[in-house]
């Protein structure tokens, strides 16, 4: 659920002095690059291909240490903290971003299990690879928060994307967010976050629409994401949506605001004829 969003404002250091950017638009695959290794292969460049986030070897460490203890992050604003806007873009690669402040209930999903996105949803668009003859794997737990009808041709599903495994995750650290937000103190989270629209060219599909991804790779907040999820509850997430880094463009970009503030839909896709 959308609380506020500032207007696409410039942010961001050079590329090649950036931790994290996304590889140059001559390759055949896109990347989320951390410190120049591949974090997240991310769906590709031809815009007819499943949408993707994959898991890589790049993926192995977080930022909170980077920014320390923000008391921007603390607060429960219904804006977002320059503070906050100031200090992650250090990390980010120079580029055009849309910051968002969202309420989210995050739900924590493994690959292949009964609400992973792609093996229930997207093969009733893209048949499985024709070599492995398997759904896409992401290869990484994640959490599912919401999604919306925005057409009958078209849904949005938000993911958010942790850079390491929960089970990475210090238990003590769950165990101290849990105990606040039992306490009535809601923690808040940063991301990295593109927009990925695919279109299926699929003929022999069973459902046969546009999913619009909106991916939150997160920067800051994993131990507080996952105590929200087993615990159940709501996390404030601040989200800097990438236009460069989005398979989107600026128009469909500044959508967003809009559609986070639609009724939650569940897609009931076409059954197979």
């Amino acid at each position: 659920m959308l609380i506020s969003s500032l207007p696409v404002r410039r942010l961001g250091i050079p590329g090649d002095h950036a931790r994290l950017r996304f590889s140059s638009t001559n390759s055949a695959a896109r990347h989320l690059l951390v410190e120049g290794e591949p974090a997240f292969e991310l769906s590709f460049w031809c815009g007819t291909c499943p949408f993707l986030f994959r898991r890589k070897v790049g993926a192995d460490k977080t930022f909170s240490a980077d920014v320390g203890s923000l008391e921007g992050l603390q607060r429960q604003d219904d804006v977002v903290d320059e503070r906050v806007i100031d200090t992650f873009a250090r990390l980010l690669p120079e580029g055009d971003y849309l910051p968002l402040l969202l309420d989210v209930q995050p739900e924590l999903v493994a690959p292949h299990d009964d609400r992973d996105y792609f093996t229930r949803e997207q093969p009733a668009t893209w048949a499985p690879d024709s070599f492995w003859a398997l759904p896409e794997n992401p290869r990484s737990y994640y959490y599912r928060t919401f999604e919306t009808a925005i057409a009958d041709d078209e849904h949005l599903y938000e993911f958010v994307v942790p850079m390491v495994p929960p089970a990475w995750n210090s238990r003590d650290r769950v165990q101290h967010y849990a105990d606040l937000i039992g306490k009535g103190t809601p923690p808040t989270a940063v991301a990295l976050s593109t927009l990925d629209i695919c279109q299926p060219a699929e003929p022999e599909s069973t459902d046969s629409y546009a999913p619009w991804g909106l991916s939150h790779f997160l920067l800051d907040g994993h131990h507080e994401m996952e105590a929200l999820a087993r615990a159940g509850g709501r996390v404030r997430l601040v989200a800097f949506v990438s236009l460069a880094g989005s398979l989107a463009d600026a128009d469909d970009v500044a959508r967003l605001p809009q559609l986070l503030t639609l009724p939650k839909r569940m897609r009931r896709g076409r059954a197979p004829s």
